[in-house]
């Protein structure tokens, strides 16, 4: 199997839907390592669980890669998601800007993933009560 292209990863990210789940083999490794704030699973079915509970809690989520940054066998994925979380105000567009490294396989699919993003800024600040505590003690702290 050849090396995925930034383009490839880039597109699958941008893509992604229930039905695509199917092919995640083509870009995760059997192995794959996976973290972000909410998750940290160690198989691709654990991989594909977090995609499929994505699905199951927002409406219209998408990834919009922003940029770039390529070198060997690892890459930085810079991102703004975007959703309407279906059970809170599902009227609303939420965007959350982060951040992915990615480590590839010799055989070329990804096998470690970390997302980097803040928790409260990005979503905890924009949740009615726990959102005021947040911003209060952003204003203290800074």
């Amino acid at each position: 199997m050849s090396r995925l292209s930034p383009e490839e990863v880039a597109h699958f990210f941008e893509t992604i839907s229930p039905e695509s789940l199917a092919g995640i083999a083509r870009i995760y490794r059997e192995d794959a390592y996976f973290k972000d704030p909410f998750n940290e699973v160690h198989r691709i079915e654990d991989i594909r669980a977090v995609f499929e509970r994505m699905f199951e809690a927002l409406d219209e989520p998408a990834f919009a890669i922003v940029n770039r940054l390529v070198e060997r066998e690892q890459a930085m994925l810079e991102w703004n998601f975007t959703f309407r979380i279906k059970r809170y105000r599902p009227g609303v567009l939420q965007t959350v800007h982060g951040v992915s490294h990615l480590r590839f396989a010799p055989d070329g699919r990804i096998c470690y993933h970390r997302d980097y993003w803040d928790v409260a800024e990005e979503l905890y600040a924009k949740l009615p009560v726990i959102g005021g505590v947040i911003r209060f003690l952003g204003r203290k702290l800074g």
